[in-house]
């Protein structure tokens, strides 16, 4: 059995000072830093002159923070299951605009987002605790549908592969890089949660629930070993 919501909230309640720090906080994520300013860059030539922006499973507010950056002075609306991860994502988010800063706690699966009321939204390292592709089918859904025309929505995430022996491969080469960061335990302890908490599924289906939602332009803008930074704009 997978975590539950309440199980996956109480590991991040824990845990925000980690993520806090994105060294620390994203390591086990390759190339993250890149990932992060390639979204950050792609959201702002995509959807120029963005206003608000929504922040899925936003953690400590690295995203935000990135994406103001390059889009400064947006409102912005932060989501997490854990109220101790949304109050440091507040706290440094409201350093960083000049805009609003607004929070929700809970789940995307079943939170209600207003339609037609933000400009872009990003969901970084959350969807793979989608447990079913119809799960995935309503998020996107949702997600489109509070986009405004013009609007963008990006994805950083852990995928798996459809090959036996590609997955495999791909996993072991990850393996590789979590001993290296620092020792054969830490990649168990990694392997460990995310066979308790996490469900990837393929870019192929990622792409998929986009297209299928309505979204256009897509773009995978990186992919490395079981990781993917993806993205489309809605257009009408």
């Amino acid at each position: 059995m997978k975590s539950t919501v309440d199980e996956i909230r109480e590991r991040f309640d824990h845990d925000v000072e980690r993520f806090a720090n994105f060294e620390t906080g994203q390591s086990s994520t390759m190339d993250a830093r890149l990932c992060m300013d390639l979204v950050a860059g792609a959201a702002s030539v995509a959807t120029a002159g963005a206003k608000q922006l929504l922040d899925i499973g936003c953690g400590a507010g690295n995203y935000a923070l990135a994406l103001l950056e390059r889009l400064p002075g947006m409102d912005v609306t932060l989501v997490d299951l854990s109220r101790p991860m949304l109050d440091r994502a507040v706290q440094r988010v409201s350093a960083a605009t000049t805009g609003r800063v607004h929070a929700v706690q809970g789940d995307i699966r079943t939170i209600d987002l207003p339609e037609q009321s933000v400009d872009v939204v990003v969901a970084a390292a959350v969807l793979h605790h989608l447990r079913s592709e119809h799960e995935w089918t309503e998020v996107c859904g949702k997600i489109y549908r509070a986009l405004r025309p013009g609007g963008s929505f990006w994805i950083v995430d852990l995928v798996r592969h459809e090959n036996p022996a590609i997955q495999e491969s791909m996993w072991r080469g990850y393996g590789d890089y979590l001993v290296s960061l620092r020792d054969a335990a830490y990649r168990d302890a990694v392997f460990e949660y995310v066979e308790k908490e996490d469900s990837p599924t393929t870019v192929a289906a990622m792409l998929g629930h986009l297209a299928g939602a309505g979204f256009e332009r897509l773009e995978v803008l990186h992919k490395r070993s079981c990781f993917v930074a993806l993205g489309g704009e809605r257009r009408v």
